[in-house]
């Protein structure tokens, strides 16, 4: 029986309300949660873009859920402030923590003012961000020159055992590159999800299998579609357009014209909780061992509530 979990979308959801949501989630019978961390939102009309580090300190307190976030170490963030926030929240709640690592999107990453990499450059700078964070969470002193600098950092503060470093990956070929040195696997909903798990299991990749599955519920078809062609047809477009454009108003631009339909094959879109629950089901069979589910709606409580019968 795989875990279900709640993603919190920082983009969409004030802070306060979605710490409510997160809340409500545990009571209603879900068993996990993981979180988006960007400094931009995808689009305008979502409108939000809180700072999920401060966030995470009060989830993990407000909940026993475990807790995972998504986070691109390498340009924004300095590999050694990500290891320093990993290991106190891992050290305050034991055993309930999990990052998952990636390459990061020009959208969040370019505040720096520094170029955005291509591609190959951007994997590489992971990785040394990898082994500057393992080497830290060990507690050793660690100096690396490269595509990060590190000048004698050292963490003062460890938890007794190391939080898992979760590989992130939306293709088949970054799964089997994940699987080199990633805890774990995430990916996301969508026909592609079970090659990538495969990808990643086939070249030795240990660890839970996670997926983030992108859903739009309304009492009515109708109001299902308008809430996600509202709230995500910005969010339609593979790599590497989603990980290029640099602004809320490029996406908003190119996603103008964008048709309902085109944003239903990205979101699992329905009124009927039970049809979701079929279609969540098949990422049990294709071996996911935890299921994020992500309402792109903004309003997350009514959801919740109409997704606690398929928990139980």
């Amino acid at each position: 029986m795989p875990t279900y979990g709640f993603h919190a979308s920082h983009e969409q959801v004030p802070p306060r309300a979605l710490l409510e949501a997160v809340a409500a989630a545990e009571e209603a019978g879900f068993g996990a949660a993981m979180s988006s961390d960007h400094f931009s939102p995808w689009s305008a009309r979502q409108g939000e873009s809180g700072f999920a580090w401060s966030w995470l300190g009060a989830a993990l307190e407000r909940t026993s859920l475990p807790f995972g976030v998504v986070n691109a170490p390498g340009q924004r963030y300095h590999p050694a402030i990500v290891a320093q926030a990993v290991a106190t929240l891992a050290a305050m709640y034991p055993g309930r923590f999990w990052a998952a690592l990636g390459t990061g999107e020009a959208s969040n990453e370019h505040i720096t003012g520094a170029p955005w990499p291509r591609k190959q450059v951007r994997n590489a700078r992971l990785r040394e961000c990898v082994e500057v964070m393992r080497a830290l969470l060990a507690g050793e002193e660690v100096t690396h020159e490269g595509l990060v600098t590190v000048d004698r950092a050292r963490l003062w503060t460890l938890p007794s055992q190391p939080p898992a470093l979760v590989g992130a990956a939306v293709s088949e070929e970054t799964a089997r590159w994940c699987a080199e040195w990633a805890d774990g696997l995430i990916t996301v909903g969508g026909p592609q999800a079970a090659r990538v798990a495969r990808a990643y299991r086939e070249a030795g990749g240990r660890g839970p299998l996670r997926v983030q599955v992108h859903l739009s519920w309304a009492p009515t078809e109708e109001e299902a579609l308008r809430l996600a062609h509202d709230q995500w047809r910005s969010n339609v477009f593979p790599p590497p357009v989603c990980w290029d454009l640099d602004s809320v108003e490029l996406f908003d631009l190119v996603s103008r014209d964008v048709p309902p339909d085109r944003v239903a094959q990205v979101v699992h879109v329905s009124a009927d909780v039970g049809r979701h629950a079929e279609i969540l089901g098949s990422y049990a069979e294709q071996g996911f061992d935890e299921i994020y589910l992500h309402h792109v709606g903004k309003e997350q409580r009514p959801f919740v509530a109409a997704f606690a019968e398929i928990l139980k």
